[in-house]
């Protein structure tokens, strides 16, 4: 990346500095592999994606995704970390970034939630590369209404029967695990909720479609019938389940902003050599003052993206205090502002920008979905509206 002037603020310490340093020398070493075609089918995003996992587990980057106790780098989750190696994966490919942040997303509640033995069992092969997670929250009828979930745990002796069905799964597929949210009727709404591992090859748990979009990535619905599993299973406690689910987004929504960041500075890069290779009427477009106005917008969004972000992660590691509000604002504006940056990226690459295969076409399609997953805009400004509000007197 061009710019790493943003690695002096005070949000960063000297570790932080050396891990973009080292992991940006790992990313230029394997750009080849990294910028990769587009996959043509399913099973070649298949064994993309997998073929990320494993590279990214030998190259000892999956450590930081897990507590050092089980395989991991450090003691325990460092968000300006996490965010980091999420900004700059994405910098070189959105699967790559998808692969990384998957085994964080994945396995957090285990990291956060789970007893010693599930820790053992899943961490640690998620920390090597050898096990792919998958978090399954989402429903056909229910993506942001979490408490309107329909499928069922039942508990019947010492198993639970999970009945249902899950939609927009990231990794649904290739997951050797899923960390899975049904409702367990310990109350109503989010307080019946509870958190399950199962596995993917367990009786009764079925891959029932897969789900092509725009920018591909391993996407699919599950479908529960009778499957059963352990009572060991579960997450926490039963009814623990919302608890789960939002503890685990509160360490990882903030790095949802972070991967857009890094699409935008990706963008800009793209667009600001663009600008100085491509004439028009005998010279150089960056010399018009039109794009130059473009690129001080990309500029000070990038910048107030950063700002956002990083705020949000350091409060969390240094403060330990939810971050609720900073996060959704992370989230909320690095991906609305990542979406314009590369917008305009594309309008200064005229009509190459949406030709297939140019860079800026691929992160306009990339950083589509981000703008949805992990509770939308809309969402999040209900969020920050809500903090805001109980926060006056």
């Amino acid at each position: 990346m061009s710019d790493h002037t943003y690695l002096d603020w005070p949000f960063f310490d000297d570790s932080h500095r050396k891990f973009v340093i080292e992991l940006g020398e790992w990313a230029e070493n394997e750009r080849a592999s990294l910028q990769h075609e587009e996959p043509k089918d399913n099973a070649e995003l298949d064994e993309l994606c997998n073929k990320f996992v494993k590279k990214l587990g030998e190259g000892g980057w999956l450590r930081y995704c897990v507590p050092e106790p089980y395989g991991g780098k450090l003691k325990s989750f460092d968000v300006r970390t996490l965010a980091l190696a999420r900004e700059t994966l994405s910098y070189y490919s959105g699967l790559a970034d998808f692969s990384f942040a998957m085994q964080g997303l994945g396995s957090g509640a285990i990291t956060i939630f789970g007893s010693h033995e599930q820790k053992e069992n899943y961490l640690v092969p998620v920390a090597e590369g050898t096990k792919i997670a998958a978090f399954a929250i989402s429903e056909p009828e229910g993506g942001s209404d979490v408490a309107a979930m329909g499928t069922t745990a039942i508990l019947d002796g010492n198993e639970y029967c999970l009945n249902g069905k899950k939609a927009w799964i990231s990794n649904a597929g290739i997951a050797d695990f899923y960390v899975l949210f049904a409702r367990t009727d310990d109350a109503p709404g989010a307080k019946g909720l509870s958190a399950f591992i199962v596995d993917s090859d367990t009786p009764g748990i079925t891959v029932s479609e897969r789900i092509n979009v725009i920018a591909p990535h391993p996407l699919g619905t599950l479908s529960l019938e009778n499957c059963r599993i352990p009572t060991a299973n579960m997450l926490g406690n039963s009814g623990d389940g919302f608890k789960v689910a939002m503890a685990t987004l509160d360490v990882f929504r903030t790095t949802v902003g972070a991967a857009s960041l890094g699409f935008a500075r990706r963008a800009m890069d793209e667009a600001v050599a663009r600008s100085k290779q491509r004439e028009a009427f005998g010279k150089p477009i960056s010399e018009f003052q039109l794009i130059q106005e473009k690129i001080a917008d990309m500029a000070v969004k990038i910048d107030a993206m950063a700002l956002l972000i990083y705020r949000s992660a350091w409060t969390k590691d240094v403060k330990g205090t939810r971050v609720t509000r900073e996060s959704s604002m992370a989230k909320l504006y690095g991906t609305e502002a990542a979406q314009e940056v590369i917008d305009q990226a594309v309008q200064i690459f005229g009509g190459m920008g949406v030709v297939s295969g140019v860079t800026v076409e691929r992160l306009y399609r990339e950083i589509r979905a981000l703008r949805i997953y992990e509770g939308t805009s809309e969402i999040q400004k209900l969020v920050i509206a809500g903090q805001t509000l109980s926060q006056e007197q």
